[in-house]
């Protein structure tokens, strides 16, 4: 039998969502529904990083994570695919390594350097949820052109920064990560949007996007109290996650 030909269009993406803390479910939904804007694009969705042929084969790599890291052979091999022309959108959590300490507080171990060097950055920690601003940093990039600045209620992500990034978005802040084992922050601006290349690919982060359901503190709490939606509930989220789909499949197609 004949296989029948590929649609000459196909664009071929891997989608990983899973981890703590968060509402998976609902960030994979929405992030789906944004796939599904485009016909052409075909979407594997995987919880972690262990098939690496799917990435190898995958034009693009879009992660929504939260304490989900790959061993060193998979971060190596995202490093290699990123370097030969990938392209990886990585969103909110996806720098995260969380682990609670003795004395209640959550630290955030310098366990994977490698993927965190091709990141760019590693979450640390971030003050309580509260309204802050985000500042256009370059507004003269295609992938922030026209975006005004705006104000969300979100986790500002305080991150170890492990490369020369090209911030597009960013936001200030000097105060106290509440709960976090690094507790204390100087004033700073601190990157909320960026671009990191590497070889003939790039990374792009957007740390923006925290959610969370009744269900998902699980086995530290049993009923989390609220539901919270935090920059999803924005236009502007949306618009930012649009143009950062729309960049990720411009990747050079990956040999099959």
């Amino acid at each position: 039998m004949t296989e029948a030909p590929q649609h000459k269009g196909a664009i071929d993406g891997v989608l990983i969502a899973s981890g703590k803390y968060h509402d998976i479910d609902f960030a994979r939904l929405e992030l789906l529904k944004l796939f599904a804007e485009d016909e052409h694009v075909r979407i594997r969705v995987f919880e972690d990083y262990a098939n690496l042929d799917a990435i190898r084969n995958a034009s693009f790599l879009v992660t929504y994570t939260c304490d989900v890291v790959p061993s060193l052979e998979q971060q190596e091999a995202l490093r290699n695919w990123v370097e030969a022309g990938g392209r990886w959108y990585a969103l909110h959590g996806t720098s995260s390594i969380l682990r609670f300490l003795s004395n209640g507080l959550v630290d955030s171990p310098d366990w994977a350097p490698h993927l965190m060097e091709t990141l760019g950055s590693q979450f640390i920690a971030h003050p309580p949820i509260a309204p802050y601003r985000v500042e256009v940093a370059d507004a003269d990039h295609p992938l922030v052109r026209g975006i005004e600045p705006f104000e969300v209620t979100d986790e500002l992500y305080l991150s170890d920064i492990h490369a020369d990034l090209h911030v597009l978005l960013d936001a200030r802040f000097e105060g106290e990560a509440t709960g976090f084992a690094r507790a204390d922050w100087p004033k700073a601006r601190h990157p909320v949007f960026y671009l990191r290349t590497i070889g003939r690919g790039a990374v792009l982060y957007l740390t923006l996007g925290h959610c969370r359901g009744h269900h998902d503190m699980r086995p530290l709490m049993a009923h989390w109290p609220e539901v919270q939606r935090c920059a999803w509930e924005l236009p502007v989220f949306y618009e930012l996650l649009r143009r950062g789909i729309s960049w990720s499949k411009a990747a050079e197609p990956s040999p099959k």
